[in-house]
């Protein structure tokens, strides 16, 4: 059952139009993520949403209760839901415990009723050592945890987390995520998390909604938008991706039969990325080769195409290969075991479980 629904939102700034005609439904309980680049709309959406700003067209509800619409906008401070930002905004001067309390302080809640909120969440985001220290003096990821347990105290039917993990450095940002995650596993509030790293979209996100230029472009699970991205910018901005100049010999049944010089073996069948608006054959498309669908072969293999190593990326258990084939087309290939070195002649194949997914060719 949705438990937050955004209804055809728009929102204009002047000329500017940030958001455009989203519809989004989040499900009680459940951790949602919007993903895209920097000016596509997501942190908009969350000021809609947490009330900061006021919606041009379209509504918002939360359960059967309308908080946003052009004509009616609740307050934040009546919506039960709490928010952190990229800052965390402690209050300098005021304990760990403190700032916990702050909130409450502020919906006059009584003594007893704090102290007790104040253990739990103590205990639920393991910071009741820290209790009686300042911001100054905690770490990144301590000071995170501060305002998780601060947003968590008034207990929020709804939780906003405007990328609260963007100023903390790559190893303690993938801890901290960990830790985040299974906080909030344990007291099924619904959340939702603004973020342009893909990496913390999707293992934080049980649904991830992709925006681009105030634009929806994609809902769908992690593995969804990964494997069946549905445009061109979808799959060039998910993971990583070569892409081909192919031309479609026939169409058919959700799929096409590809060729080009560029392609290893010269044609391979493909997805549509849009099956119910089929290419036509003699069209032009583009072809969507994921890395792992990939492999590099010995010179001169059947089937293969002819390069050379032009860079290499090194991730432990895997790497990256980028090839340079005919008419300068680069390949990236993934691999595990030893890197060829730079300027190294090989070629690539395709796997025989790939299933590329194709495109419709700019102007086409």
């Amino acid at each position: 059952m949705s438990l937050l629904e955004i209804r055809n939102v728009t929102r204009r700034f002047g000329a500017l139009t940030a958001i455009d005609n989203v519809s989004i439904d989040i499900e009680a309980g459940e951790f949602f993520t919007l993903l895209g680049p920097s000016g596509c709309g997501k942190t908009t959406t969350l000021r809609l949403i947490a009330g900061f700003v006021e919606p041009s067209a379209g509504e918002i509800r939360v359960g059967d209760r309308l908080v946003s619409s052009p004509a009616l906008t609740l307050p934040p401070e009546r919506r039960n839901m709490s928010m952190i930002f990229q800052s965390y905004a402690l209050w300098p001067h005021m304990t760990v415990a403190e700032n916990i309390l702050y909130g409450l302080r502020l919906r006059k809640v009584d003594r007893d009723t704090m102290g007790k909120k104040l253990d739990a969440i103590l205990a639920t985001t393991k910071l009741a050592p820290l209790a009686q220290r300042y911001p100054g003096e905690l770490s990144g990821g301590q000071q995170q945890r501060v305002a998780l347990a601060r947003a968590l105290a008034p207990e929020p039917r709804v939780l906003l987390l405007d990328e609260p993990l963007s100023n903390l450095d790559p190893t303690l940002r993938e801890r901290t995520r960990r830790e985040l995650a299974a906080v909030l596993a344990g007291l099924g509030i619904t959340t939702l998390l603004v973020t342009h790293e893909q990496e913390e979209a999707f293992e934080l996100g049980t649904r991830v909604a992709l925006l681009h230029a105030g634009h929806l472009v994609q809902v769908g699970t992690p593995e969804e938008l990964y494997r069946r991205p549905a445009t061109r910018f979808a799959a060039g901005f998910v993971g990583r991706a070569s892409f081909l100049p192919v031309e479609v010999v026939a169409t058919g049944d959700g799929g096409a039969r590809v060729r080009s010089a560029a392609l290893p073996g010269g044609e391979t069948d493909a997805e549509l990325a849009a099956p119910g608006d089929p290419i036509p054959a003699g069209a032009r498309g583009e072809l969507m080769l994921r890395p792992e669908q990939l492999a590099l072969v010995e010179p001169g293999s059947a089937g293969a195409l002819a390069g050379r190593v032009v860079a290499t990326r090194f991730g432990g258990s895997q790497s990256w290969v980028t090839v340079r084939a005919a008419a300068g087309v680069e390949l990236e290939v993934q691999i595990a075991g030893v890197r060829p070195a730079l300027g190294a002649a090989v070629a690539v194949a395709l796997r025989g479980d790939a299933r590329p997914r194709l495109y419709r060719a700019e102007g086409e």
